[in-house]
C-alpha cells in the first residue's frame, strides 16, 4: 500500500509559505486525494505486516467457485468448474462451478483446526464485481465464498481469513504448519459437521494464480482454505503470495 511519506504535508506544495504568491492547495483537492488513497487501502492484498501499521483485506487471489467475469462479448458468466477456462467462461451448473444454491448441506458456521489451534466464526462471503472473494471484515474471523458449494457439497468450498493484521497474527498465522492427513472439522447451522483431511499445501504467487487447479480440481466435495504468504510488498501493501490448503470430505 502506498502511503503518504513521513514529514509531507498532504495538500501543500514544496516550499509553502516561502513565497506569498505560493497559495495551500485547495482544502477539497487534500480531502480527494485522501479518498483516493483510502479507496486504495480497502481494495489492497491481504492482512498486514505486523509493525507496519497496515490492515489491507485478505483477498485470495483469482475467481473462486460462482465468480462472474465478462466474456469477450461483455457478458457475465459462471467460473466454471470442468469448462477449462481458467478465467470462467463456463456456465454455473451446480458442482466446482458454484452452484451452492442447489446444495443440500448447511451453511458453514464454524471452523476447526485441531493440529494448528484454530476455531474460528464462519462468516459468507460476497464477491466483488471482478469476481475476486471480499475478505471477511475481522482478523478472528474466516469467510465461506457464499456463491459457491457449501463444505459437504460436491464441488470447491472455499473458505479465507487473514494471515495478520497491524497488531499481530491472526486466524489463519499458522495455516501453513497445516501438514497431509491433517483433520479440518466444519461445523454447520444445522448442528451437523462435515470432516475434511488434508491432501496437500502449495504457495502460489498472486500474479500467476492458477484457478483452475485451486478452485476446480478434484472430484466429489472439496474444501480449500487460503491465506496470504511470501514476502511483504512495501509498495503495494500487499504479500505477494497466497497459500492453498487443499482438502477432501472424509
Amino acid at each position: 500500500m502506498a502511503g503518504v511519506r513521513a514529514g509531507h504535508r498532504a495538500g501543500l506544495p514544496a516550499g509553502a509559505g516561502s513565497s506569498p504568491r505560493r497559495r495551500p492547495a485547495p482544502v477539497a483537492a487534500a480531502v480527494l486525494v485522501l479518498l483516493a488513497l483510502a479507496a486504495v487501502l480497502l481494495a489492497a492484498g491481504c492482512g498486514a505486516a505486523p509493525g507496519h501499521g497496515k490492515a489491507a483485506p485478505a483477498a485470495p487471489a483469482g475467481s473462486p467457485p460462482g465468480a462472474r467475469t465478462a466474456g469477450s462479448d461483455g457478458s457475465a458468466s459462471g467460473s466454471g468448474g470442468g469448462s477449462g477456462d481458467a478465467a470462467g467462461g463456463g456456465a454455473a451448473s451446480g458442482n466446482a462451478a458454484g452452484g451452492g444454491a442447489t446444495g443440500k448441506a448447511a451453511d458453514p458456521v464454524r471452523l476447526r483446526l485441531p493440529d494448528v489451534a484454530v476455531a474460528a466464526p464462519v462468516v459468507p462471503l460476497g464477491l466483488d464485481a471482478a469476481g475476486r472473494l471480499i475478505p471477511p471484515a475481522g482478523f478472528a474471523e474466516v469467510g465461506w465464498n457464499r456463491a459457491g458449494p457449501e463444505p459437504g457439497d460436491d464441488g470447491v468450498a472455499v473458505i479465507a481469513g487473514h494471515v495478520d493484521s497491524k497488531t499481530g497474527p491472526a486466524v489463519f498465522y499458522r495455516l501453513g504448519r497445516l501438514r497431509p492427513g491433517a483433520v479440518v472439522f466444519v461445523d454447520r447451522a444445522d448442528g451437523t459437521t462435515a470432516t475434511f483431511v488434508v491432501d496437500r499445501l502449495a504457495e502460489f504467487a498472486k500474479a500467476d494464480f492458477p484457478d483452475e487447479e485451486v478452485y476446480h480440481s478434484g472430484t466429489g466435495a472439496q474444501l480449500r482454505l487460503i491465506t496470504c504468504a511470501g514476502s511483504f510488498d512495501h509498495g503495494t501493501g500487499h504479500y505477494v503470495d497466497n497459500i492453498v490448503v487443499f482438502a477432501h470430505l472424509s
